[in-house]
């Protein structure tokens, strides 16, 4: 039994640092953007770019000054953070209606159009069976700059047939389209999940698996998902982590937060 634990934990953690570095990559091409990281593990990916892959990467402190090198995460540290420039609302705001910022959030639902919910789940949008944030930012977000969706729990309640229960983002979806608005105005790059990194890279800009994690099979992805997938006939296994990343990750979460 203490084997057994000790290979599932090494298996977790395995797993965890595999999507910190598919995140991660996702921003290898951005250049100079204002990253916004929603969670702990879309921050610890963003702040792995910024020490790697991107250097040029904009981020925040969370409140209101720009960073020169990222915070670790977890308690604050007693050292001073290296703050580059002040970035308060209405700079962000510059950023995110010119198109230069790219957010990586965890949405509750995702349709195979790609549109996101984070408002409500089941029943009418007056009388909901579950009440969450409302739409937030999740209208502009998607509609002005780059997308990443990050998921814990590739699951047919996040990855649902039909539409969502509520619609917060653009998506791939022809019926929902602004007027004026064409697929190559939106932007929405990945998704990353505990089974495989999947883009929109399908025809018709449809989802399709770009990669599966070690152990998962295609069989598995698609038992987990609402709707139906897309594929290339031959799909890679998602590459693992460095040990230079492996080296840069335990910098950005000393206490190892991720594995909780």
């Amino acid at each position: 039994m203490a084997q057994e634990k000790e290979n599932f934990d090494s298996a977790h953690r395995r797993l965890i640092d595999t999507m910190i570095c598919a995140n991660a990559e996702g921003y290898t091409s951005d250049g100079e953007v204002l990253v916004t990281p929603i969670g702990l593990l879309p921050r610890i990916a963003a702040s792995l770019a910024m020490l790697s892959c991107n250097t040029d990467i904009m981020m925040t402190d969370s409140e209101a000054f720009l960073l020169s090198t990222p915070n670790a995460v977890g308690a604050r540290r007693s050292r001073r953070q290296a703050n580059e420039s002040w970035m308060g609302l209405s700079r962000v705001f510059d950023n995110v209606w010119g198109g230069m910022r790219h957010i990586t959030c965890g949405p509750s639902q995702i349709d195979c159009y790609g549109q996101a919910n984070i408002s409500m789940i089941g029943g009418k949008h007056d009388q909901p069976r579950v009440q969450m944030l409302g739409v937030r930012g999740f209208p502009g977000n998607s509609i002005c700059h780059a997308n990443t969706f990050l998921v814990l729990d590739h699951n047919r309640r996040v990855f649902v047939g039909g539409e969502c229960d509520y619609v917060c983002t653009i998506g791939y979806n022809p019926a929902r389209l602004p007027r004026g608005y064409s697929f190559a105005d939106i932007d929405l790059r990945q998704i990353i999940t505990n089974l495989c990194v999947m883009d929109f890279g399908g025809k018709d800009c449809a989802i399709r698996v770009r990669s599966l994690h070690r152990g998962v099979s295609i069989e598995q992805v698609c038992d987990n998902t609402g709707f139906q997938l897309q594929w290339p006939g031959e799909i890679p296994e998602t590459s693992e982590p460095t040990e230079e990343q492996l080296q840069l990750i335990a910098s950005i979460d000393p206490e190892g937060l991720r594995y909780r």
